[in-house]
């Protein structure tokens, strides 16, 4: 059986071939600083809103990688409520939809504070809220204290995929690891989010929820190197478009004596598309508050411009009356009157697709492309 990383003599000295990442690195950082100046150019509100809407993103598919789904809505509503953005819809937001929002919070918000165990526990705590996940207890709030194995196949076949060190030596792993979080200075900090998110993943010093937590010390080292808790751009939601890839080089790695260069490889290619796909969200942002400065003067009444909001935000599925009427919590008769008008101010139109149900969608002119 091939050795696992953490059991060579030169645990956990990373090494990597600088010469084949420096031009990955580089172009992530050209990306970095386009878009934040692109950021730095917009009003107040639409920033305001990239930021809500690149979080919500955030923290739906970092929970979607391990197969939870959040409710969008909930997630958006508890963000904009901690950042005391302006946010109409107050919705009830589950205690574990919380959790997960806080930790992300404190690791984004307030990138520059030292992680210490207790900070990290409290990280743990808000994602187990009730000290269950699914039907299975857990100890939250403090390391492992058993064995941990990550396994897949039926009962009396499975398949050990990696064995996390011994949970005796839990403690002293992440020490070492948050000494070295919080005190190691003389690397890039890109470099040092991707070297974070791999070693806190071998020491899987948690019963559950280690993922989401390797993946919230990355973005609060993105931040700390962007040295601002405004994020425009999810790691996140990269990761789970290469989610194949990901578990791939992460299994290939824990083998490695040491050398890394194929994850920070992986790692800074993720971040670079996650760049990119930003400045599409970006374009949205862009295209709702051009709708809403050329429709200022426009009668709207609350119904329609909740609705027109979530059209932009990236609306569920199909637009139908019934779902207007749901959703506005009014009656099929007024939802109907509200598609009609917005439909004869050439906001709406009819989808062509026609069938039994009639969908409706924003005109030509204000679709993302």
């Amino acid at each position: 059986m091939a050795r696992y990383i953490y059991e060579y003599d030169n645990w956990p000295e990373f090494t990597w071939n600088d010469k084949k990442i420096s031009v990955i690195l580089g172009k992530v950082r050209h990306l970095q600083g386009k878009i934040f100046g692109q950021m730095g150019a917009l009003g107040f509100s639409i920033k305001e809103e990239t930021i809500l809407s690149t979080l919500t993103l955030d923290v739906l598919k970092s929970s979607e990688i391990e197969g939870e789904f959040l409710n969008h809505e909930q997630v958006r509503s508890s963000i904009a409520r901690r950042l005391g953005l302006d946010y109409a819809g107050v919705v009830h937001v589950d205690r574990n939809v919380e959790g997960v929002v806080e930790m992300m919070l404190d690791a984004t918000q307030r990138y520059y504070k030292p992680v210490d165990q207790e900070r990290i526990f409290g990280w743990h705590a808000a994602l187990f809220p009730t000290g269950w996940s699914g039907m299975h207890r857990i100890a939250t709030g403090c390391y492992r204290d058993g064995e941990m194995q990550v396994v897949s196949g039926p009962m009396g076949k499975e398949k050990i995929h990696f064995q996390a060190p011994s949970a005796k030596v839990v403690k002293k792993e992440m020490d070492d690891f948050l000494d070295w979080l919080n005190n190691k200075t003389d690397i890039d900090g890109v470099i040092k989010a991707a070297i974070a998110h791999f070693w806190f993943i071998i020491i899987h010093p948690f019963d559950d929820g280690n993922g989401r937590i390797a993946r919230a010390i990355s973005d609060m080292l993105l931040a700390r190197s962007e040295e601002s808790p405004q994020r425009f751009y999810s790691l996140s939601s990269q990761i789970l478009i290469e989610k194949k890839k990901y578990y791939e080089i992460l299994q290939k790695e824990q083998h490695s004596s040491g050398e890394i260069t194929d994850w920070l490889e992986w790692f800074l290619n993720c971040l670079f598309h996650a760049l990119e796909n930003t400045e599409e969200t970006l374009q949205r942002v862009l295209k709702k508050a051009d709708f809403w400065d050329k429709h200022k003067e426009t009668i709207l009444n609350s119904r329609q411009r909740l609705i027109l909001n979530k059209l932009f935000d990236g609306f569920d599925g199909k637009l139908k009356s019934s779902k207007w009427a749901k959703i506005t919590k009014c009656s099929a008769d007024t939802a109907l009157r509200d598609i009609k008008d917005l439909i004869e101010k050439g906001i709406l139109k009819q989808e062509e697709s026609g069938g039994r149900s009639t969908n409706y969608e924003l005109t030509e002119e204000w679709r993302m492309h």
